[in-house]
């Protein structure tokens, strides 16, 4: 018979905490941008709606990475509920304002799980962490970006960045040229 000593969880009850809170964050994230791909394809921003999909998927893949992690160091993973999201926008430029609350809202987060790691002493979880750091200065800037374009094409030709969005890859940021 194992030794359970041995079989003792990794994680520490206040990082096990605030890890189920950014998988619930991840998937309330990937809930929005599946909305907002809905509202985009209704709406005839076939483009936008394709990056969306996309989002909400990678946000999802996000959640399953923390369950995984969770799992693997012998914690607690719960499935989290997740709360009705709005469905419909004003306009392109609504929708991406919501994206960069989220995503803002994510970096929050993100960086409290840090600081649970650091006052615990949990050096493995915060080394897991970084990747997310380095993944949401990109998800802000491309946000900050799609707004600042959104505010500088005419109304009639918003249809570009709509078709701009069609390059985005998750290696490769589409603005990254200009």
């Amino acid at each position: 018979m194992k030794d359970l000593a041995r079989l003792r969880t990794l994680i520490k009850e206040p990082v096990e905490l605030v890890l189920n809170q950014q998988i619930q964050m991840e998937l309330v994230s990937s809930s929005k941008y599946l909305a907002m791909a809905g509202w985009c394809d209704r709406n005839g921003y076939d483009y936008s709606a394709g990056f969306f999909y996309k989002q909400s998927e990678e946000e999802r893949k996000h959640a399953m990475k923390i369950f995984h992690y969770l799992c693997d160091q012998g914690g607690t993973a719960y499935t989290p509920e997740v709360p009705a999201v709005p469905q419909e926008f004003d306009t392109l430029r609504s929708v991406f304002e919501n994206v960069l609350d989220q995503e803002i809202a994510v970096t929050d987060s993100i960086n409290r799980v840090i600081g649970v790691c650091r006052r615990e002493g949990d050096y493995a979880t915060e080394e897991l962490m970084k990747w997310y750091v380095k993944e949401q200065v990109e998800e802000e800037y491309i946000a900050r970006r799609c707004l600042e374009l959104i505010d500088q094409i005419p109304a009639d030709q918003i249809y570009y960045l709509d078709k701009k969005l069609a390059s985005v890859t998750y290696d490769q940021n589409p603005f990254e040229n200009e």
